[in-house]
């Protein structure tokens, strides 16, 4: 799954979980695809699991591509 790091950095942030969002701002790319960069995100304390979470609550839109 491909999402946009902004996207990301702005549910993080709304959620109040700005540590992580500052460990992603620093260390994921701009265009993060979930398969390619697992072992970043979790680096950071999120994996696929808890992206499809933060996704099935409409914090990311329709800012995802398949």
């Amino acid at each position: 799954m491909k999402l946009d790091k902004q996207e990301l950095l702005r549910v993080l942030r709304t959620e109040g979980d700005n540590d992580t969002a500052e460990k992603v701002a620093a260390r994921l790319p701009d265009d993060i695809d979930t398969d390619r960069d697992a072992d970043a995100l979790d680096a950071v304390g999120l994996d696929r699991t808890q992206l499809m979470a933060k996704l099935a609550g409409g914090g990311f839109g329709g800012t995802l591509a398949p």
